[in-house]
């Protein structure tokens, strides 16, 4: 289909309302679909790295523990 000119490739026979209503909305969900996207993994990766910063202080407190309990046996009994 060739057209005479630009506003009769903006009018598509008459059906351009519909035509460029339906590529507008599309391009719109693609790109909420897209910024949704991209929050939702910053999140995630952040609940991750918080996740493992809890586990870390976890581990290192558990550590502590076993080593004051194996340097000093006796205090437990007091």
């Amino acid at each position: 289909m060739q057209f005479d000119s630009f506003s009769a490739f903006l009018n598509m026979g008459g059906y351009g309302f519909y035509v460029w209503l339906s590529f507008g909305v599309s391009a719109a969900l693609i790109a909420g679909l897209l910024f949704s996207s991209l929050t939702s993994h910053t999140k995630v990766i952040k609940q991750i790295g918080a996740r493992q910063q809890r586990e870390n202080k976890l581990r290192q407190v558990r550590k502590n523990r076993q080593n004051s309990t194996t340097n000093n046996p006796n205090e437990e009994t007091q």
